[in-house]
């Protein structure tokens, strides 16, 4: 293999490829980007029994290369991708995901965070089951690695342009074997951009060749600054190429078996999906009315579930701009199909303006997170969703902290000589796009502003006299991370959804609001728990084995609400242990999928342990993401509020001020946050701190010397 032009060779090793079978090819890839060191390692027995790949693999091999005393920026840090052994199967829809493990520089402790597009099953087809990158480069590399040549080459990068939508259709040209669609699809990478160097908010855009527009599509794994790290150790770009892609390609245990659940999957979503969420046609975008109906759609900063202008930016908006039709997915032979884009838009802004784009998206969360930010015109969520993609930054993390930073301007706490002339107040959409600017370059309030909201408190306090409490209330972050789009107010088991996630606020973990605001399903604190005992472990799952959780339950059986356990759907669960089985060749039940999950997540609590965290201190969370903190916020809902005084709290609201009703509201509802994390501490078999007890750990077959020694302390 000879290296394009302009990229010198800094270090390669060849290497056999090492054919997948039954999902697993036996051997992970380590690279140090700055000695130049790589190595074949092996896949055990144990690995697979215990961590099962994904989330689990990224987990362990973290684990095995840093110290509790290791920091995020350290070289000993490592970023590591992992698909998953059902990861590549063409057959079951979903089964295109990578999950990203490192170091967080937001919360200082272990990130995963996942994505579409085809790096991990492309990484996997190249002969490796996960890729660990370690080290720091004194100049920008890029590993490349190429599975029908077998060589792993770490290269100079020549190029000076690192924004992800110019980079990634550079490597595409300088690496694909030719210009014919076939080559130019056998190519997958992962880049970042300029928001990444200057921000703790850098995502990892990880791409496809989509062949119907001729262009490099990308999806983002966007949690917890992954990319931010990936600049750090002065990575330009991964790339993979892989041989061709057959329904056959990972060698399963047994072809009849994925071909029948996975057919019976599909005529659902080809029959049921347009009268249910409607994913093929509009995506996750189809939740913004919804979220707006039932009074969850963040605004401003989430003092409000609803806005006016909602239908702005709602699904409709979205079905008449999103092109090229159906099936429009981001992996091969997904039929469901939701990764929309828009083609051919103007930006009007920054280093690109004039020049018409592909944008990814918006998806819910991105769309969501222009409503908190109280912006209702789809042309700034069009051009906030670009250059995000594009600089390398989290939509979810941006907006979030933004929308802190708009409240601290209108309370106050900031004013346009601290923002650098920056107008910060809710709505301002050309503020909101100066300061994402500004994040990529590097400079101005941009670069406070990209810190992360739990840096920015402890900043608006120490320099300019700020309240730290009334930050602390309002500042949605738990762990360093900032929330995703939700309101959850009215929901005590997504608050505990969010606030016990093991990575922070995020709501791939738990997402329980409308089992327990809307359907009331889960009344007691012993039914939450339960709740948030068996969700989280389920859709920790999903990353082990490198599956998309949607079409486990953004398409439902015609009879899924007649079954006992309608919110598990459990034909679908069926399924995937039937996915399983016929890819591993192992017989599964739904509990065997669970004690898969609970292994790798208790181990994951005992790693925040060792980092410092995992303790009870470090689930709390803002009181704003359980009820108003505002005279304004409980006036909004006077109502609702003052029954719940009445019938919850035993208090008559008549004749008290609303600072008065504010408080005693907020008593109730904090000590009936506590009651919580105690009952799922107890549901989990952790202590009422929050560590595994070592009794648990024995059952789950990892209580190994040295997580023992992190836990002991702590019994």
């Amino acid at each position: 293999m000879t290296a394009p032009a302009g990229y010198r060779v800094i270090a390669e090793m060849p290497y056999e490829r090492a054919i997948a079978m039954r999902g697993y090819t036996g051997t992970t890839l380590y690279v140090n980007v700055g000695s130049g060191e790589m190595e074949a390692r092996p896949v055990t027995q144990q690995m697979k029994d215990v961590f099962v790949g994904g989330r689990g693999f990224g987990v362990w091999r973290l684990w095995n290369a840093v110290e509790g005393t290791t920091r995020w920026n350290d070289p000993e840090n490592e970023l590591v991708i992992s698909s998953g052994p059902v990861g590549g199967t063409t057959s079951y829809p979903g089964s295109g995901k990578s999950i990203a493990v490192s170091l967080s520089p937001l919360t200082d402790s272990v990130i995963d965070s996942n994505a579409g597009g085809y790096f991990g099953p492309y990484l996997k087809f190249a002969g490796w089951d996960a890729l660990e990158v370690q080290g720091k480069a004194s100049s920008n590399v890029v590993v490349f690695i190429d599975g029908p040549s077998g060589v792993v080459q770490l290269l100079e990068c020549p190029e000076t342009e690192i924004n992800t939508h110019v980079l990634s259709e550079k490597l595409l040209r300088d690496f694909a074997d030719s210009e014919e669609p076939a080559d130019l699809a056998a190519i997958s990478t992962v880049t970042t951009g300029a928001g990444a160097d200057h921000t703790r908010w850098g995502c990892l855009n990880f791409s496809f060749f989509d062949r119907k527009r001729k262009a490099v599509r990308i999806k983002q794994a966007g949690r917890g600054g992954t990319g931010t790290v990936f600049r750090d150790k002065k990575i330009a770009a991964l790339v993979v190429k892989s041989p061709p892609v057959t329904p056959d390609a990972n060698q399963p245990a047994d072809v009849a078996k994925l071909r029948e659940v996975g057919q019976r999957i599909t005529k659902e979503i080809l029959s049921l999906d347009e009268s249910q969420c409607d994913m093929r046609r509009v995506g996750t975008s189809h939740l913004v009315e919804i979220m707006d109906e039932y009074d969850l759609l963040p605004t401003c900063n989430y003092r409000f579930g609803r806005h006016p202008d909602t239908p702005n930016i709602d699904s409709s908006v979205w079905r008449s701009r999103f092109s090229q039709g159906m099936p429009d997915g981001c992996w091969i032979g997904c039929t469901m199909s939701c990764s929309h884009a828009v083609d051919g838009f103007p930006l009007r802004t920054g280093p690109y303006a004039g020049d018409k784009v592909l944008v990814d998206g918006p998806e819910y969360e991105t769309a969501a997170g222009s409503a908190n930010l109280g912006i209702f015109d789809p042309e700034f969520v069009l051009e906030m969703n670009f250059y995000c993609d594009t600089y390398g930054i989290d939509t979810i993390s941006f907006t979030t902290g933004l929308a802190f930073v708009m409240e601290c301007y209108e309370a106050g706490i900031l004013d346009s000589e601290k923002t650098g002339g920056l107008d910060l107040r809710f709505g301002n959409a050309d503020a909101a796009l100066d300061v994402l600017h500004q994040m990529a370059r590097g400079e101005g309030f941009g670069v406070t502003v990209g810190q992360g909201i739990r840096r920015m408190k402890a900043k608006f306090a120490a320099d300019y006299g700020a309240d730290f409490a009334f930050m602390n209330s309002i500042g949605m972050e738990a762990k360093g991370l900032e929330y995703s789009e939700y309101v959850t107010k009215e929901s005590l088991a997504m608050q505990g959804g969010y606030g016990l996630a093991l990575k922070g606020p995020q709501h791939d973990e738990a997402w329980l609001i409308f089992m327990d605001m809307v359907n009331n399903q889960i009344p007691t604190f012993e039914d939450k728990a339960e709740a948030l005992h068996y969700f989280p472990m389920w859709r920790t799952w999903f990353g082990l084995v490198g599956h998309c959780k949607l079409p486990w339950n953004d398409v439902e059986p015609e009879d899924n609400a007649e079954t006992s356990e309608p919110a598990k759907v459990p034909e679908h669960v069926s399924n995937y242990c039937a996915v399983f089985s016929g890819v591993t060749g192992i017989d599964v039940e739904p509990g065997d999928l669970i004690l898969q999950s609970e292994r790798v997540y208790n181990f994951q609590r005992v790693f925040n342990a060792r980092m410092g965290f995992g303790t009870r201190e470090h689930d709390a969370i803002p009181y704003r993401s359980v009820g108003p903190v505002t005279e304004e916020e409980y006036e909004s809902r006077a109502e609702r509020y003052d029954g719940q005084l009445r019938e919850k709290v035993g208090i008559d609201p008549d004749g008290k001020t609303t600072a008065e009703k504010v408080a005693a509201l907020r008593a109730y509802r904090e000590d009936q946050y506590e009651q919580l994390i105690d009952a799922v501490y107890k549901r989990r078999g952790w202590t009422s701190n929050g560590i595994p007890t070592i009794a648990k750990l024995e059952e789950l077959g990892i209580a190994f010397p040295d997580v023992i020694e992190v836990v002991k302390p702590h019994q």
